[in-house]
């Protein structure tokens, strides 16, 4: 008898959680890779806290598993509901977003050619920059906004374009059918990068997009207690397969419990993000009325450059905005100083509220204005954070 290989593991664990066709994101979220634990009846999936697996008298391997950096139930089960949240063929979890990131970018051999929003999220470009500086990887960083601008990017080396929408932290946004159809011109492979929008609101690959990528850290985990990543594949890719062998061979796994957690946190996904982004869509509109405040970035109002493409390619605008504040960085950070309600704190997508001053994380090489304060819109009262927003904005003015 043959060894099951991993790719067959992973494919056999994704047709035996499937639901329908017609299943709709509620469902998935809570069904998508999980089974009844046949040992127990036990609804919700055990942890499988255990590095190795038995072999079988002959050698083999008839229960799926070999080592748990290869594969292991937790993360099967979290790959393939992901896969199915997406509409993908396939998912890989990672220990982080960058970490999925890495992968992708480990992929690529020296010459090839990346083409990156010029405000894509800052953690890429240092990892573009600082870690894969030396892989004789080229970068260049351009306005998404504009789709001639990617197109006369592009080069006969090119392999990847990287797009991210809406883009952390100036909630810019990306035709994502037009970065489809470039990529596709060139034989390059187009990714999405959907944190901020999660599944719920956006479908990159209805569009055209090849991978897609989060940071499970923020909204899909959902609650500030695990760190981790995902790509997501459309279609069979070398890029994507490489990167698997990447997660495998290179050790960026995630734990058994990070992936219970992560798999924990998807079943509310839905909801919480459809409440978040209402909640923010009515913050957004409070901040435009401020006096202290001189300029609000967020999709879901008519004025945002990017509205209309966000209007036609998202179901809702999500739960993150950006603002100016009035006056210099101290007058953003004075504001940020006087929140009672919202917490300072890097991250974003959990059920606290967060606000954080941009810049001053990012450091010298930013290009987020100085007075520009970004909001994670959490699960409190949507009065409670109106009120805290405009009794702190209050001491800007005074």
């Amino acid at each position: 008898m043959e060894m099951e290989t991993t790719d067959r593991v992973h494919e056999r664990i994704v047709i035996k959680n499937v639901l329908t066709e017609q299943s709709r994101i509620e469902t998935l979220a809570v069904n998508a890779g999980r089974s009844i634990d046949q040992a127990t009846g036990a609804v919700v999936a055990p942890i499988y806290l255990t590095t190795t697996f038995e072999r079988d008298p002959d050698g083999t391997y008839p229960r799926g598993f070999t080592y748990s950096r290869t594969e292991s139930p937790n993360r099967g089960q979290l790959e393939a509901c992901l896969a199915a949240l997406e509409g993908g063929r396939e998912a890989i979890a990672f220990s982080s977003g960058l970490a999925a990131a890495a992968a992708l970018i480990h992929s690529l051999k020296p010459g090839d050619h990346i083409v990156a929003p010029d405000d894509v999220y800052h953690g890429f470009r240092k990892l573009v920059d600082q870690v894969f500086g030396a892989w004789g990887i080229q970068v260049s960083f351009v306005d998404f906004t504009d789709p001639e601008r990617i197109a006369a990017a592009v080069l006969p080396s090119t392999r990847l374009i990287w797009a991210e929408t809406p883009s952390n932290p100036l909630l810019k946004i990306t035709n994502l059918a037009a970065v489809a159809q470039i990529a596709r011109k060139v034989g390059a492979v187009s990714v999405c990068d959907s944190t901020f929008a999660t599944p719920v609101l956006q479908q990159p690959f209805e569009f055209g997009i090849d991978v897609v990528a989060h940071s499970t850290t923020k909204y899909i985990s959902g609650h500030s207690d695990v760190v981790g990543g995902v790509l997501i594949g459309r279609d069979n890719n070398p890029l994507l397969e490489q990167a698997r062998k990447s997660q495998q061979f290179a050790g960026a796994v995630p734990s058994p419990f990070d992936c219970w957690l992560t798999l924990r946190g998807i079943e509310t996904l839905p909801i919480r993000v459809r409440a978040q982004s209402d909640a923010a869509l009515r913050i957004a509109g409070f901040l435009q009325a401020h006096p202290a405040v001189e300029e609000v970035y967020y999709p879901g109002l008519e004025d945002h450059p990017g509205h209309a493409i966000a209007a036609r390619q998202m179901s809702g605008f999500g739960g993150m905005l950006s603002f100016l504040v009035r006056g210099s960085a101290e007058a953003a950070m004075q504001v940020a100083g006087a929140v009672k309600v919202f917490t300072r704190a890097t991250s974003l997508g959990g059920t606290h509220s967060l606000i954080e001053h941009r810049a001053s994380i990012e450091g010298p090489q930013t290009q987020t204005p100085s007075s520009l304060l970004r909001l994670s819109i959490g699960l409190e009262n949507i009065l409670d954070l109106i009120a805290d927003l405009d009794q702190a904005l209050g001491r800007a003015i005074e």
